[in-house]
């Protein structure tokens, strides 16, 4: 039940992690509309690879952090610092408009999909510091076979968030502005909430 258990954490954590209208699901979503389906899953595959690799290093930072307590205080201490910026940082995207640029419709879209992928900076950090925040309340375990369940669920979540963008394209592109709204909102205050928790940990 445990290896289930870290597909569903890697899972829900790319999912929900990239929920977000932004760089990479807004793409797949202007691939779909503008040059078709099949185009936009290959998108979403190469990008999909990528945050596997992603998740995949944090966990070995992770894991390598988790054998340094010391490191994991002063860890503990920036997550604070972060989750309130990133607070501020999705309120603030819920108070703009949202207007999704065209897309080309020439090139490998696959290939596209992996170089996007990895130039989103914030992958590591994110997965780095969710995956020290469960295994501190002892949800995840850092090692062998379940590093590679869960990198592996990060990888299938990630793909799901990207498929939802593709098919529910023409839905979604007409009420962007009151979904990234109300999304970013939402991020908003779970991060606040993360940080207002963090902090508390640490003062007890």
């Amino acid at each position: 039940m445990e290896y289930f258990y870290h597909i569903l954490y890697g899972v829900f954590m790319a999912y929900f992690g990239l929920i977000s209208p932004g760089m990479l699901n807004m793409t797949a979503l202007k691939i779909r509309i503008n040059t078709g389906k099949f185009e936009s899953v290959k998108f979403a595959i190469g990008a999909s690879i990528v945050v596997f690799i992603q998740a995949g290093i944090a966990l070995y930072f992770a894991d390598y952090f988790l054998k340094n307590p010391t490191i994991i205080q002063t860890l503990k201490k920036i997550a604070v610092f972060v989750f309130f910026i990133l607070s501020i940082f999705f309120y603030v995207l819920s108070r703009k408009q949202l207007n999704p640029k065209t897309t080309s419709a020439n090139g490998n879209f696959f290939l596209k999909g992996v170089g996007m992928s990895a130039i989103n900076m914030l992958a590591i950090p994110f997965y780095l510091g969710l995956s020290i925040y469960l295994t501190s309340i002892n949800k995840l375990i850092i090692e062998q076979p379940y590093i590679l369940l869960f990198v592996f669920g990060a990888g299938i979540g990630s793909f799901l968030i990207f498929y939802t963008y593709i098919l529910f394209a023409n839905i979604i592109i007409k009420k962007v502005s009151f979904i990234a709204k109300n999304i970013n909102l939402l991020l908003s205050l779970l991060f606040l909430l993360l940080g207002i928790f963090t902090l508390i940990k640490i003062l007890q």
